[in-house]
């Protein structure tokens, strides 16, 4: 029996075309982030620098670890930034097609909003909110399935942390309405 008789092979008729253009490549991603990281060195390194980072009589200022931890950042940044900038002469492959941008963002932007709405109308209703978009619109399962399931998994999730454990969680007018 050959290989090709025993493999089983699943399309996915949501996955990403194949021709979608790049909308950035990896050598560039790996520029910015080596750049963000040695800024970030350099705003930690200042920092713990003001806040002391020299050895006195009682042993390590405050700052002392994290500032060499910093230029340790640094230094790595450094070298990410070198190697990504004498790797960008050679072919650098795509980091992310446009088909696979929108994937990531049409699961980041109702997170981002999940997390805005949490502060007006609270964790429960934006819970709610979240996952009855999340099953409708990405999962395409029936109206009735998705507002039964976030319903069901906010009722569940409000009874564990707010009755039974007490824990303070993100409350809106809906919970100010019924005494919670």
């Amino acid at each position: 029996m050959s290989q090709t008789d025993i493999e089983i092979i699943v399309d996915d008729p949501t996955a990403p075309e194949e021709d979608s253009p790049s909308i950035v490549s990896s050598g560039t991603i790996e520029i910015l982030v080596c750049l963000l990281l040695l800024a970030l060195a350099i705003t930690l390194g200042y920092d713990n620098w003001r806040t002391g980072a020299s050895w006195d009589a009682t042993g390590p200022e405050p700052g002392y670890f994290p500032f060499y931890l910093s230029v340790i950042l640094g230094g790595g940044s450094l070298y990410g930034l070198i190697a990504a900038l004498v790797a960008r002469r050679a072919a650098s492959g795509s980091f992310v097609t446009r088909a696979q941008a929108g994937r990531v963002m049409a699961v980041f932007v109702p997170t981002l909003l999940f997390c805005l709405v949490t502060q007006f109308l609270g964790l429960y209703v934006a819970s709610f909110l979240l996952i009855a978009a999340f099953m409708r619109l990405v999962g395409k399962i029936a109206l009735w399935k998705s507002l039964l399931t976030a319903f069901l998994f906010t009722a569940i999730m409000f009874a564990t942390f707010d009755i039974a454990f007490d824990v303070i969680m993100p409350k809106g007018p809906l919970e100010a309405a019924f005494g919670h």
